[in-house]
């Protein structure tokens, strides 16, 4: 796990930019927070407002980032209001609470955005429970998170805006269906259902806390899609958890709340979730479970058996978040990796007709953006099939013809990106090389044989005008990719076809 962390591919150092960046916007806000004058816990909820912003906002666009960033508050301080206004009315609050659950997680059919909007939401009432928060406490909340969020906003959209260059490729939208087939109807029921369970074991442990299994049940929803999935993400959290538990017991219960060496750990925690996030969510987990052991501390009231009942409320909203998702309206992991390598594979047909496109003289053409949202959704197929290649797996079977079709996957994906910078660096070939239309249409084949398409094109280019243009430095590289990517879509089709009634199955 730690060897994957620091060799995962990092096109651009986007991860370590995005990192170093989250540190300085929030490291910058709770310094400013605190230079108005505001007391400890509203820097803290200054702070998790910014790491918030950054962490959740992934419009396509900057000018989309921009706009969701500026609604959090429209949605978040209500919510917070609310919650502060309950704190005395435990039924009630109870009630509210797995309202703007459901409602949070359901407002995910609205992309990005709603997804942004949904977490904010539902951390402003977990931030009310986390820092005991009361009613009359809300105009200082307001005024630093406010001022969290926009120091955070200077340096992500104007100090340190590297979006401009390269906008990220747009969140794949999920499966589609209606009812409750439709993934974000089906998911606000189980997550709702699993935060119900984890609300009432967590508080059988503890009348205090509780709400770190409800905010475990929640998280171990986000970007998840089947069954399988969700199982492995609850594991992984209990990884994590114990192993930063380990760690705050070794380095922020001894420092027992200074604030400066505990304001420096905090600040590697960001770095660390920021970087780790994208590749492992073990990781992750563990820079969070280290980073709310110091915040405890700085708070004045982490005792080792607080760790210790951190521990357990994980452990019942992992299980909450395990029986909703194995009862309540179930989705296979075949089900969904089968929907994921279709889209991928549909992708490097895009990819490779966009990249030729460009040769042709196209300069509208992107090919570059084309190959990061193959990327992304590239990225789905992993976590669709992490249930299958996990160790703990039975599926043994299944799991070796997994593992057979990410790495072909992966040989995709590294010949798109050859192509994609070849026809992005040589500039136009000419509109009429009658090899590079031939190779294009040899992959659209091998793409069509794996995923046939729902209609005939109703135009095709013609791969025989033409003659190629002699000694163009793009043209023999971007063939040598071409024809490496028609072979390894042709390898592709043995584990793909080798359930004849679920093609697509790995």
């Amino acid at each position: 796990m730690l060897t994957r962390m620091f060799v995962a591919p990092d096109p651009e150092r986007r991860r370590l930019r995005a990192a170093a960046r989250a540190v300085v916007g929030i490291g910058a806000a709770t310094a400013a927070s605190g230079l108005a004058g505001h007391a400890l816990t509203a820097v803290i909820a200054g702070g998790l407002a910014a790491l918030l912003a950054l962490f959740t906002v992934t419009d396509a666009t900057v000018r989309g980032q921009a706009l969701t960033t500026a609604l959090l508050p429209a949605v978040g301080f209500p919510v917070l209001a609310l919650a502060t206004a309950l704190h005395g009315h435990p039924g009630a609050r109870d009630t509210v609470f797995l309202a703007v659950v459901c409602a949070g997680v359901y407002a995910r059919r609205w992309g990005p955005r709603g997804h942004a909007l949904g977490i904010f939401a539902f951390m402003a009432f977990f931030m009310a429970q986390f820092l005991h928060a009361v009613p009359g406490q809300l105009p200082e909340l307001y005024g630093a998170m406010t001022l969290a969020l926009a120091v955070s906003s200077a340096v992500r959209f104007g100090c340190w805006c590297f979006e401009r260059r390269l906008p990220p490729a747009a969140v794949p939208a999920p499966l589609t269906g209606r009812g409750l087939s439709r993934p974000t109807t089906r998911q606000a029921v189980q997550t709702t259902a699993a935060c119900a369970f984890a609300l009432a074991a967590g508080q059988l442990l503890s009348e205090d806390r509780w709400y770190w299994a409800v905010g475990t049940a929640w998280w171990i929803f986000v970007n998840t899609a089947s069954r399988g999935e969700t199982l492995v993400r609850g594991f992984r959290r209990m990884v994590g958890t114990v192993a930063g538990i380990a760690a705050g017991l070794l380095v922020a219960v001894p420092l027992d709340g200074a604030l400066t060496p505990a304001a420096a750990l905090i600040a590697c925690c960001v770095f660390g979730i920021f970087y780790t996030a994208p590749v492992s969510y073990s990781w992750m987990m563990f820079f969070v479970t280290v980073m709310a052991g110091l915040l405890y501390g700085l708070l004045g009231v982490l005792r080792p058996g607080l760790l210790l009942l951190r521990f357990e409320e994980t452990a019942a909203g992992a299980l909450g978040a395990a029986l909703a998702v194995a009862l309540i309206l179930p989705v296979t992991t075949h089900a969904a990796t089968d929907a994921w390598i279709r889209r991928a594979l549909t992708s490097v047909h895009t990819c490779t007709t966009t990249a030729a496109r460009r040769l042709a003289g196209d300069e509208r053409a992107d090919p570059v953006a084309a190959a990061a949202e193959l990327e992304v959704l590239l990225g789905r197929v992993r976590t669709s099939v992490a249930p299958l290649v996990h160790p703990l797996s039975p599926l043994r079977a299944r799991g070796r013809r997994a593992r057979q079709v990410l790495l072909l996957l992966d040989d995709c994906a590294r010949e798109v990106r050859g192509f994609a910078a070849v026809a992005a660096a040589a500039g136009p070939v000419g509109p009429h090389d009658a090899r590079l239309a031939a190779a294009c249409r040899r992959v659209e084949d091998a793409v069509h044989a794996l995923v046939p398409p729902a209609a005939e094109p109703a135009h095709r280019p013609a791969g025989t005008a033409g003659r190629a243009p002699a000694h163009h430095p793009g043209a023999e590289p971007a063939l040598a990719h071409l024809h490496r990517l028609e072979g390894a879509l042709a390898e592709l089709s043995a584990p793909l076809r080798a359930a004849p009634r679920t093609p697509l199955a790995v």
